[in-house]
């Protein structure tokens, strides 16, 4: 069965978990719309490229630039089956913008599948709905999931997390785990 799913979007989201899960979702047969604050169909987003090389924290590099499919300004959350949260810097921004927290805040509360990876979980955190939630992210991000009442999982960053219809990872390495356990969420079967 096809589902719906919106993408929420900001400049400088990591590339691979910006792009990788658009292009999965797509290859499926599932609808995806690709949105960012203030832009339309046809805008893009700067992306960076995370890498882990051996510094306290992850390196930045230029990514791809990623178009838009719909505008942000009609996007009603209702419509949509699913969201999906990439990560990077972007969500350190989309979580200042109440329209973003607003949809977010609209699947959990509806219980509707959610994916998020790596700094996603900050917008999720911003929702004030993680209470008594497992939920993973990037490791710099465990304080504001914990502070958020959520129970932070300390797994491998090839790992996933799910917790009802929420499915969370750290970082972009946990792809084949994080969209596995999302596209079992979504109801999507695979056959060999």
């Amino acid at each position: 069965m096809a589902r719906k799913i919106l993408m929420l979007c900001g400049d400088y989201a990591e590339d691979y978990e910006t792009m990788v899960p658009f292009q999965t979702l797509l290859t499926v047969g599932h609808e995806v719309h690709a949105v960012a604050p203030d832009k339309k169909a046809g805008d893009w987003v700067h992306t960076a490229i995370h890498d882990f090389e051996g510094a306290q924290t992850y390196s930045e590099k230029p990514g791809h630039r990623f178009a838009l499919n719909t505008d942000f300004a009609t996007v009603r959350e209702a419509d949509y089956d699913a969201l999906l949260i990439p990560g990077g810097r972007a969500p350190e921004y989309l979580r200042l913008n109440a329209r973003v927290v607003e949809i977010a805040r609209h699947f959990l509360a509806a219980d509707k599948p959610l994916a998020a990876v790596c700094h996603g979980a900050q917008l999720l955190a911003a929702t004030g709905l993680l209470k008594g939630r497992q939920v993973s992210a990037y490791p710099a991000c465990r304080i504001e999931v914990e502070l958020a009442g959520a129970t932070y999982m300390d797994i491998p960053l090839g790992a996933a997390v799910r917790d009802g219809n929420l499915v969370t990872a750290p970082a972009w390495p946990a792809h084949p785990a994080w969209l596995a356990k999302f596209l079992e969420v979504l109801g999507t079967r695979i056959t060999h």
